[in-house]
């Protein structure tokens, strides 16, 4: 930009998404049942809950979810649900991040791309326990404040109401229409 366009720009603050980042994760539980495991019949994870809190270079996520596992116990006879809550907490790197940003504006978020799930479920070799094999994905953002350059019209702007704009395109074709008709009836 040549110095005499700087009266042609603006420095506008605003909030814009400033940070990104990504993390796929696979972790392994080991839960103890209160009968010895003879074989896996299920394993699921419910109630996951987490939150998103601002971490050095990245955003963690702090969360839990239930582990039910069903097995067998007593050589397949009876069969039982033994149930575990665990706690983690997952460092998301910061892919991106916009030098300009206010730090005192952050805001973060995690979506959880992946909810946790059981992947795998096996007896250990002891006999006591089963490991549990879960994996899990966010996708992190940082909201902050920062400023962007804009360039200006020397003109100022231009009375938009005067003017009828042509699309183009010939809007006839959507003459026999049915405006009662919805998606869900296609």
């Amino acid at each position: 930009m040549a110095i005499s366009d700087h009266n042609h720009c603006r420095e506008i603050i605003t909030k814009a998404v400033c940070g990104k980042g990504r993390k796929f994760s696979v972790v392994t539980h080991t839960v103890t049942p209160p009968h010895n495991p003879t074989s896996i019949l299920g394993a699921w994870i419910i109630n996951h809950q987490y939150e998103a809190v601002r971490a050095g270079d990245g955003i963690e996520v702090i969360g839990t979810y239930d582990i039910n596992i069903w097995y067998s116990y007593n050589n397949n006879s009876q069969t039982d649900v033994a149930k575990e809550t665990v706690s983690y907490v997952d460092l998301v790197p910061l892919s991106y991040v916009d030098p300009r940003h206010r730090a005192s504006t952050e805001e973060v978020s995690a979506e959880s791309t992946q909810e946790p799930n059981c992947v795998e479920a096996t007896v250990s070799a002891s006999g006591t326990s089963v490991a549990i094999r879960v994996e899990r994905e966010f996708a992190v953002e940082m909201v902050a404040e920062t400023k962007v350059c804009v360039r200006v019209s020397p003109n100022g702007c231009l009375d938009l109401d005067d003017k009828t704009f042509d699309f183009g395109g010939d809007t006839s074709e959507f003459d026999d229409l049915d405006p009662d008709l919805t998606d869900e009836e296609v």
